[in-house]
């Protein structure tokens, strides 16, 4: 791909936060997620390239969200698989929430998995624990293996999991071992990307997602170096079926070759709302600033990207009636 993407997906990214910033904490997740995906979808008309939505937020029908199938960019470039989270954490800037994100991966066409809109069980850890986790391992194992990777007692390590009812067991599990637990209201995306950087203070990403959520992270990781491995989660006959449609074994584990193939991809976040490793949208009379990470797998380049916006120029990303 060619490496002036990633700075053109960044401003994708940026025009979403911005554009979603403007509802945090006003109780209206829809209303955030629409404003966020209308401005992504303008600035991706500007972007050149030839991008199909591999993962989105629907079918066709389920427009205005960005479809699966849908072309971006200007039809000129090259062709790209787009992975795509306009605002991953709406419930997040409804309440006011941390680690809300505007989200994109993009990667040469074919190299994305078509992950279907369902649950997967996932594992995820940074660089220094590559290599040491097995999805199928007991807890504990995986607990102990992680633990020595980062050559730390099993108390000091930090393990997040989204708080739900169906994560209780697991919880009282890791509870029992010892480790100390930072739950998530919303937003695995921000809770996988947290185990590869240590100031964040996140070792370990287990437990039931989504499953485009999961190629997203994986993209992710797959440029700082980290894994993650996955197992789909059908919940009734009807996703077992469209697993089955789409030639996807539901036992198999999905290995990071198998989430996002080939030697390059590009992931692009900017922070809607404060996050351990982002922070949110600010707004200051006619100025909005945001912060934002860009990364390319192929150099393995990380960048974090500070941006100030003269919304006097850019009225269109932040105008919302409310």
């Amino acid at each position: 791909m060619e490496r002036s993407l990633s700075m053109e997906v960044v401003r994708v990214t940026e025009a979403a936060a911005l554009a979603s910033a403007r509802w945090m904490g006003r109780g209206k997740k829809d209303e955030a997620d629409e404003a966020a995906t209308s401005a992504m979808r303008d600035v991706f008309d500007t972007v050149p390239m030839k991008g199909t939505v591999v993962i989105g937020e629907g079918e066709m029908d389920e427009a205005p969200m960005l479809y699966i199938g849908e072309k971006l960019g200007t039809g000129y470039g090259q062709r790209v698989d787009v992975a795509v989270d306009p605002l991953e954490g709406t419930a997040i800037v409804a309440s006011g929430g941390w680690n809300a994100l505007a989200v994109i991966a993009i990667a040469d066409k074919g190299n994305l998995l078509h992950a279907p809109d369902m649950y997967m069980n996932k594992i995820a850890v940074g660089p220094e624990a590559v290599g040491c986790i097995d999805i199928d391992a007991p807890l504990i194992d995986n607990l102990n293996a992680v633990a020595k990777a980062k050559n730390k007692d099993i108390e000091d390590l930090v393990v997040t999991i989204l708080k739900r009812e169906k994560h209780t067991p697991i919880i009282e599990e890791l509870r029992d071992a010892g480790v100390r637990i930072k739950l998530m209201d919303n937003g695995d995306v921000a809770g996988a990307i947290n185990t590869a950087f240590s100031h964040t203070g996140v070792d370990m990403l287990i437990g039931e997602g989504g499953a485009p959520e999961g190629v997203l992270a994986a993209v992710a990781l797959k440029c700082l170096g980290g894994e993650i491995q996955g197992k789909l989660v059908p919940k009734n006959e009807e996703e077992l079926k469209r697993c089955i449609e789409m030639g996807l074994d539901v036992n198999k584990v999905l290995y990071m070759d198998d989430l996002v193939s080939g030697d390059d991809a590009i992931f692009a976040a900017t922070g809607v709302t404060d996050g351990e490793l982002l922070k949110g949208v600010q707004f200051k009379s006619d100025t909005g600033t945001t912060h934002s990470i860009v990364m390319r797998a192929k150099s393995g380049t990380v960048r974090f990207i500070d941006g100030k916006h003269s919304l006097k120029k850019k009225p269109n990303l932040v105008i919302s009636s409310f």
